[in-house]
C-alpha cells in the first residue's frame, strides 16, 4: 500500500474510517439492544465500505503492476519470506477473497 498516490490513498483511508465509524454505531446498538432492522442496515453499510476500500486497494496494486511491468516480474521472482512487492498471482488471490 506505500506506494499508492497521495490522492487513492487518502480516499481509502477516509473510507475506512467511515467504517470505523459507522461500526461503531452498530456497536452502540447492540449494546443498547436497538432496533434489529436499523442493526443489519447500518452493518450493511460497514460490509460495503470494507468491500469497496478492499478493492480500491486491489485496483489501486493492480495499476501500478500494469504500469510498471518490470517491477511485476520482480515480484513474480522474489521468494515467499521477501516482503516487497505483491505479483498478479496474489493480487488475484487478494481479490477473490473480496468475492
Amino acid at each position: 500500500m506505500s506506494s499508492a498516490d497521495a490522492e487513492t490513498q487518502r480516499k481509502i483511508v477516509n473510507r475506512l474510517k467511515r467504517a470505523q465509524g459507522q461500526l461503531g454505531a452498530v456497536i452502540a446498538a447492540v449494546e443498547s439492544g436497538g432496533d434489529c432492522r436499523a442493526v443489519v442496515t447500518q452493518l450493511a453499510a460497514v460490509t460495503s465500505a470494507l468491500d469497496k476500500a478492499g478493492f480500491q486497494i486491489i485496483a489501486s496494486a493492480m495499476k501500478e503492476c500494469l504500469t510498471d511491468p518490470e517491477a511485476e516480474a520482480e515480484a513474480e521472482a522474489e521468494t515467499a519470506t521477501d516482503t516487497g512487492g505483491v505479483s498478479m498471482a496474489e493480487l488475484e488471490r487478494l481479490f477473490l477473497s473480496l468475492a
